[in-house]
């Protein structure tokens, strides 16, 4: 298109809360983009459920409309941003703008981890772009970090606070010393939690925007069923105070690491205790970070908003950006295209690696009648599995139980899950035993 570009024509597919800070902030800081593009930015259709909701922004009724074909068909808009949310109506949509050959911008991670192999294959086949930094971390630039400026690298480590929301109630309580349930009505009131708020709780989100990565970093798509997922539900203020007399922080932590020896990758979202030294431990609040290892960077930590209107909106508008340099010719090959959206591609084709393989320190929580005998029963399953605990805690409760509270030497996940199994058959127990992993980066160094 060279020079003869003057107006991007740009269409909205959903107007909700990063449809309408996109729109805002395009509007904001327009005569700085155009200048800084080159071009003029032109949103001239919307797509929306209902056109006589209320919304804090406002556009010209004119370009509202309930016909998402009324954006699919026309050939003049050149970005198509998909802002809708969910697989069903997102997919549909998004499918019909790449066999169009169309550049589609996307904020969705669920779509993007559940159909992105195949949507990238539709923009292969038929000319389009899909771009998606706006899926992972926010306003955090990680996708383009590990895309562009991190292209020389092979990954051996990536680990990162991705969900805001969990980040939000570890930290409330961790700093005030609350309950659970007392930090989560907190965040619920502010707005923070999910409608289906096993995507925040149960790791979901997190574990959504980890496969991108993955797929990203090592070329590999692995499916949710496939890797641990676990949420935060289990931990309570005894947990995240042990952890600090022992110098940790619990985290909701997602993990890619590459096995170079074997070929393949592990992939797992679980909270973990990790040491109160590490950069990332002092991420709070609803703040993502993101630890990124390279073979020829060394280790790069990246930290900012993880959700939002203006983090996401941000990200949206940094695609924008990327398409139009793209519509304009100005695209290297690769670098601004979706075509393979893979940071650094591998010859060798990787697996995901068996959980017989997995190995580390763990954190247990036991909640057990306070009886003569009850930890020397529960050290000797462990013995037979060959797990030796490094630290013990115990505290009484007022109603004739205890709290004891251990750390293990490095031991295998398979062991672990054998002696939970086996604990759990003693009849001393009030609970099922709660255990945690330490995540140590140290342990995956090349």
């Amino acid at each position: 298109m060279g020079d003869e570009l003057k107006t991007v024509k740009i269409g909205l597919l959903g107007f909700g809360v990063v449809g309408q800070g996109v729109w805002k902030n395009i509007e904001q800081n327009r005569s700085a983009l155009e200048t800084r593009l080159g071009v003029e930015l032109n949103i001239n259709k919307i797509v929306v459920r209902n056109l006589n909701r209320e919304r804090l922004i406002s556009v010209p009724e004119t370009i509202l409309t309930t016909n998402a074909n009324e954006v699919l068909e026309d050939d003049s808009i050149d970005i198509i941003c998909e802002l809708i949310g969910g697989t069903d109506e997102a997919l549909t949509y998004t499918e019909e703008a790449l066999k169009r050959g169309k550049i589609v911008v996307s904020a969705n991670k669920a779509l993007i981890c559940d159909h992105g192999e195949s949507l990238f294959e539709l923009a292969r086949q038929h000319g389009g772009h899909y771009f998606y930094e706006a899926s992972v971390a926010g306003g955090i630039p990680i996708i383009k970090t590990m895309r562009e400026a991190l292209i020389a690298n092979r990954f051996s480590l990536i680990f990162g606070i991705l969900n805001g929301t969990s980040n939000y109630i570890l930290t409330r309580m961790e700093r005030e010393g609350l309950s659970f349930e007392e930090t989560l009505g907190d965040a619920r009131k502010l707005g923070y939690v999910e409608a289906d708020e096993s995507l925040d709780l149960d790791g979901i989100d997190a574990a959504h925007k980890l496969v991108i990565l993955n797929y990203l970093a090592h070329g590999i798509w692995v499916n949710l069923k496939d890797i641990i997922c676990e949420g935060i539900r289990s931990i309570s203020k005894e947990d995240i105070e042990i952890a600090r007399q022992l110098g940790y922080k619990i985290k909701l932590i997602g993990v890619i690491a590459r096995d170079f020896s074997h070929n393949s990758v592990s992939v797992r979202l679980h909270p973990a205790l990790i040491a109160k030294t590490e950069t990332l431990a002092e991420v709070n609040e609803v703040y993502n970070g993101v630890s990124v290892t390279g073979d020829v960077v060394g280790t790069t930590v990246l930290i900012g908003r993880g959700a939002g209107q203006d983090a996401t909106s941000s990200s949206v508008i940094s695609d924008i950006a990327d398409a139009v340099s793209l519509l304009k010719g100005e695209a290297s090959t690769g670098r601004h295209t979706s075509v393979d959206p893979k940071a650094c591609p591998d010859e060798i084709t990787l697996e995901l690696s068996p959980p017989d393989r997995l190995e580390g320190r763990y954190y247990f929580r036991f909640h057990v009648k306070d009886e003569e005998g009850v930890l020397a029963e529960i050290s000797n399953i462990f013995a037979k599995h060959h797990i030796s605990f490094a630290t013990v805690n115990q505290k009484e409760l007022s109603d004739n139980s205890a709290l004891i509270m251990v750390t293990t030497h490095k031991s295998s996940e398979v062991s672990v899950l054998a002696a939970c199994e086996a604990v759990k058959q003693l009849g001393s127990f009030m609970a099922d035993p709660v255990y945690l992993r330490i995540f140590n980066p140290e342990d995956y160094s090349a």
